[in-house]
């Protein structure tokens, strides 16, 4: 529980950019081990040269409109994880969706928006940025580089982070769109969500409510205007046992003395 509180507090630190010894390479040690033991300040540079192609090549709401200056409003105290600062954009599009990256950049869909209500969305947004201050999604992204010939050698360069190539992009959006937590990743970002929404002085409760509107999207129940929940983040609705995690976020919920919300 300090763990998270902690964490709620924005004392997530991030690790110091290092170099690899190339000798290990000349050693023939393996590929694996290279990127194993890339900096995670390298592996976050590189997500964000992907993020930045996704910006790019996607419906980028203004800060004028109404859909982004709610959700301005709506993070005014998710701002950073230790030292790293979260940016948020919207994205025009009708999917249910939303994620965040291991650079700390969260992207929100308007179909998302219009699905919920502003605590809803907060503590969707909360759980995703969740798995970011945990490094779930660090840890993620360089099991993706270790296992994919496309980053063959990346390692090797330590004098300074290289422009990657499409293919390597490639493989980097790949990993955002299959993202699949474990069932413990996803507990410990339902943990850091809710204990930010207290230390918010918000009723949690809000949690279930979003856990319940994405698991009855997930079960047919499309809301006119919106589409199919999307493919690129893993919304916690796709998790097999989200009845389970209702029930526990529940009890805690009854736990701590906070009353639901009337409908």
């Amino acid at each position: 529980m300090k763990r998270i509180l902690s964490l709620v507090a924005a004392t997530v630190l991030l690790a110091s950019c290092g170099s690899l010894n190339t000798a290990r390479l000349m050693q023939g040690a393996s590929y694996a081990t290279q990127a194993l033991m890339l900096p995670e300040s390298d592996v976050i540079a590189y997500v964000q040269q992907y993020v930045t192609q996704l910006d790019a090549q996607s419906p980028v709401l203004p800060e004028t409109n109404a859909y982004t200056k709610r959700l301005r409003n709506l993070t005014q105290r998710l701002t950073q994880v230790g030292d790293m600062p979260l940016n948020y954009k919207v994205y025009q599009n009708n999917e249910i969706n939303a994620f965040a990256c291991a650079d700390g950049s969260v992207r929100v869909y308007t179909g998302i928006m219009d699905l919920m209500n502003d605590e809803q969305l907060l503590s969707v947004i909360a759980h995703e940025i969740g798995h970011v201050a945990l490094q779930h999604t660090y840890k993620q992204m360089r099991t993706s580089m270790l296992t994919s010939a496309a980053f063959e050698g990346i390692a090797a360069t330590s004098d300074k982070v290289a422009a990657l190539t499409d293919s390597q992009l490639g493989v980097i959006g790949q990993t955002l769109i299959s993202n699949h937590f474990s069932k413990k990743q996803e507990s410990e970002a339902d943990e850091f969500s809710y204990e930010f929404l207290v230390a918010a002085k918000r009723n949690p409760w809000v949690m279930v409510e979003a856990f319940e509107k994405l698991q009855a999207v997930a079960g047919g129940e499309t809301p006119a205007g919106t589409s199919a929940l999307g493919s690129v983040a893993n919304l916690f609705s796709t998790h097999p046992d989200t009845a389970t995690r209702i029930k526990t976020i529940s009890k805690l919920c009854e736990r701590d003395g906070f009353e639901r919300p009337s409908k």
